[in-house]
C-alpha cells in the first residue's frame, strides 16, 4: 500500500532480459536503505514492484510480461527517470490517498498549459475508467496522488503545483506522453459492491 506521495526521483541504470521478463536496475538517491531491502515493496512510477536485490546505488526488480504490457514500464530505457515511493508503514502520515500500485490503465496527456505558477494537465483515459473518475476525487498519475479538477468525455484534468512539478517526473510531461493511471481504491470497491448487489 502506498499514498501517492513520491519520495524521490530515481533513474533506470540498466534493463536486462530475464527469461522472457525484464530486470531493471534503478538508482534511488534519497531513499533510506531499509526501503530497498530484499523483498520490500516499492512503487516505481505507480507500479508496485518487489526489491529483488539491493545495490550500491539503488535496487533491482523483476518486471513481468503482464506489467510490461499493461503499464508504461515497458517503455523504460536506460536513463529514464522514475517516481519512487516506499511502501506505507504503520504510523506513516497519509498525505495523499490510498494507492495500491496496481495500474488500471495507461492514459495519454492531451493538453498542458500554465495557470499562474501551476500547470494544468488534461489526460485521456480508456472509457472503462470513466465511472471511477469524479470531479474532486482522487487519481494516481505515474504514482502521484492528484485531485481531479474536471471530467469530460474520456478525459480528466488535474492541476500540478510547482512543488509537484519539481519533485516528480510529472515535470517532464508533454502532449503525447503516456502515463500510468490508478483510480481511487474506494471507487473501485464501491463499483464492485454495486455490481454484486445488482445480481441478487
Amino acid at each position: 500500500m502506498f499514498t501517492g506521495i513520491v519520495r524521490a526521483i530515481g533513474r533506470v541504470e540498466d534493463i536486462s532480459e530475464a527469461g522472457g521478463d525484464r530486470r531493471i536496475h534503478v538508482s534511488a538517491p534519497g531513499l533510506q536503505a531499509s526501503s530497498l531491502a530484499l523483498g520490500e515493496s516499492i512503487a516505481v512510477s505507480g507500479v508496485c514492484l518487489t526489491v529483488t536485490e539491493a545495490t550500491s546505488v539503488g535496487f533491482m526488480a523483476d518486471v513481468s510480461r503482464e506489467t510490461l504490457e499493461r503499464t508504461t514500464l515497458g517503455r523504460l530505457k536506460a536513463g529514464s527517470p522514475v517516481n519512487l515511493e516506499p511502501a506505507l508503514r504503520v504510523g506513516d502520515p497519509l498525505g495523499g490517498h490510498y494507492v495500491t500500485g496496481h495500474v488500471d490503465a495507461v492514459g495519454q496527456v492531451v493538453a498542458l498549459s500554465r495557470d499562474a505558477r501551476s500547470w494544468r494537465v488534461r489526460v485521456a483515459h480508456p472509457e472503462s475508467l470513466a465511472r471511477f473518475i469524479a470531479s474532486k476525487g482522487s487519481v494516481a498519475v505515474e504514482g502521484v496522488s492528484l485531485t481531479v479538477n474536471e471530467v469530460d468525455a474520456g478525459e480528466f484534468g488535474v492541476n500540478l503545483i510547482p512543488h509537484t512539478w519539481e519533485v516528480t517526473t510529472l515535470g517532464t510531461l508533454a502532449v503525447g506522453t503516456s502515463v500510468n493511471l490508478e483510480v481511487d481504491l474506494v471507487a473501485r470497491y464501491l463499483e464492485r459492491m454495486w455490481q454484486a448487489g445488482g445480481t441478487r
